[in-house]
């Protein structure tokens, strides 16, 4: 392990030289000064990793001394050292991002601790977890084989989501690469796991059917309504790893309730899935009941225009008589009428804020080669998440929400995968044009590659036509025509995409939020 070199400042330094013993034995260099002014000089004149500083010296004190190192260098950690417990030097010292505070009389394993953590604080980290997630590695896969229910995968989801951010910002590539494997077993798992099952999901006797987009809405969300002013925020593509990094942005404003899952529907599309929350019914069932609020993939037209007819016609059959607001955020400036009429919301019993973002940041990083490369893979691609959220409308709506009192809810209509591998697919010119699904009467495929609905009535699907067939693709696969195929492969190639069968996809995070107080 690196150690350190250290600059130790202390008027009474020569009683510490016990001190200075201990870290010099642990191979620490410590150089050493007894008051402000050599101090200043030494950081000026050398290279430190840290610095040691007493609060209380004569001429220029610890906290005078601390403002101008943090002048001539910003990013040197400074341990603040002092006999005081007044709230309002810890308060000053702490205002003037230090590194760590220690009270004496100093204990040699307290200031080693201390130096560790704010030196070691990332080898060690990593040197950890690491080990952690190799012994935990062997659990998981054996839990892959063993997986026989929805909660099943939502658990292993988590572990590796987990692991996933816990290994982000390591070094070590191999244990990555390791974490990447597993995650591919696993959804491969799962795609055997949502083949044998899904189809028996749509059985009303089977008892072991999770939560889906149709009955989301009257099982999870309108209870809650029913208790307290609520806002419903769904973020479209929204994924369980992209909530755990926006979520550290919140703790400030909310206090998580809960974090739980349910399941899309396939396919994991908007068109499907979220007409689907928002009706109470599969598609299959809106083409017929509803016709016009339905079209089919290969008609023109928005597929997804009237979700807020939708929400109030499910609303009126089942009793349901809140006073609802309905707001779509696609552009910057809906998000800023939205802001501008917030108090419309603070009236509502029941708030519905449907944020496109997160779907428009996906297809940009497909469509621009900037995004491409601001976003190069996973943990970058979540980077930018954050970079988005910390600075968007949204958050400052969410905070006004806290501000009101406001119970709010969080999910999304289905996640998104980021796709590596081709799969041929041949159909007519009415086929769909979607990358993770296909749907037609024409089409050509290799059915071990793709998970087939000849039937699409037995999924609650509607067919286009009589010989309609509907197709998935797996993991990270994702489909192409045979023409430009070359061209077309490089240009989804390691692109976010979303509409058929993954963890990211169907395992959809539902977070209920409660204002601090």
């Amino acid at each position: 392990m690196y150690t350190a070199k250290i600059l130790w400042v202390d008027d009474e330094i020569e009683l510490l030289k016990p001190h200075i013993l201990f870290l010099q034995n642990k191979g620490y260099e410590i150089e050493t000064c007894n008051n402000g002014y050599d101090a200043l000089e030494a950081i000026k004149a050398g290279t430190f990793d840290l610095i040691i500083l007493d609060e209380m010296m004569p001429g220029m004190t610890g906290l005078e001394t601390l403002q101008v190192i943090n002048e001539i260098r910003p990013l040197l950690p400074v341990i603040m050292v002092t006999k005081s417990e007044e709230e309002n030097i810890m308060d000053r010292a702490v205002g003037s991002k230090i590194a760590d505070y220690i009270i004496k009389p100093v204990n040699p394993n307290q200031v080693l601790l201390s130096i560790k953590k704010n030196i070691h604080n990332r080898q060690l980290i990593s040197e950890i977890s690491t080990a952690d997630y190799r012994q935990e590695f062997g659990k998981i896969s054996m839990s892959l084989g063993s997986a026989r229910t929805f909660s099943d995968w939502v658990n292993i989801y988590r572990k590796i989501v987990k692991w996933q951010l816990q290994l982000a910002d390591l070094q070590d590539q191999s244990v990555k690469e390791i974490l990447s494997y597993q995650k591919k077993e696993a959804n491969n798992e799962f795609v055997k796991f949502i083949r044998n099952n899904y189809v028996s999901w749509f059985n009303d006797n089977n008892h072991e059917r999770p939560i889906m987009s149709q009955n989301l809405l009257k099982n999870k969300v309108f209870p809650i309504v029913d208790k307290n002013k609520t806002t419903f925020l769904l973020i479209d593509n929204l994924r369980y790893d992209q909530w755990r990094v926006l979520s550290r942005l919140l703790t400030t404003y909310y206090d998580i309730e809960s974090e739980d899952f349910y399941c899309s529907i396939l396919p994991t599309a908007t068109q499907y899935a979220r007409n689907s929350i928002f009706s109470g019914l599969m598609p299959a069932a809106i083409d017929k009941i509803i016709p016009n609020a339905w079209l089919n993939d290969n008609e023109e037209g928005k597929k997804n225009q009237y979700e807020e007819d939708l929400l109030k016609r499910q609303m009126q059959s089942l009793g349901k008589s809140y006073k609802v607001t309905f707001d779509k955020l696609i552009r910057s400036e809906h998000s800023k009428r939205l802001i501008d009429n917030i108090e419309n919301v603070f009236n509502a019993d029941f708030s519905v804020i449907v944020y496109n973002f997160l779907d428009i940041l996906s297809h940009a990083r497909t469509d621009m080669e900037i995004i491409r490369e601001l976003a190069d893979d996973e943990a970058a691609f979540l980077s930018l998440t954050r970079s988005w959220f910390e600075h968007s409308d949204l958050l400052d709506i969410l905070k006004m929400l806290a501000e009101n009192g406001n119970k709010v809810i969080i999910t999304s209509d289905h996640g998104t995968i980021r796709v590596d591998n081709p799969i041929r697919v041949i159909g007519d010119k009415e086929t769909s044009q979607n990358l993770r699904y296909k749907t037609g009467k024409n089409l050509t495929y290799n059915a071990k590659e793709v998970f087939e609905i000849t039937k699409p009535e037995t999924i609650h699907l509607p067919k286009s036509n009589l010989s309609s067939t509907y197709i998935f693709a797996c993991n990270q696969d994702f489909l192409v025509y045979p023409n430009n195929y070359n061209h077309f492969v490089r240009y989804y190639k390691s692109t976010f995409q979303h509409g058929g069968i993954s963890m990211e996809e169907m395992i959809v995070p539902f977070i209920v939020l409660n204002p601090k107080k």
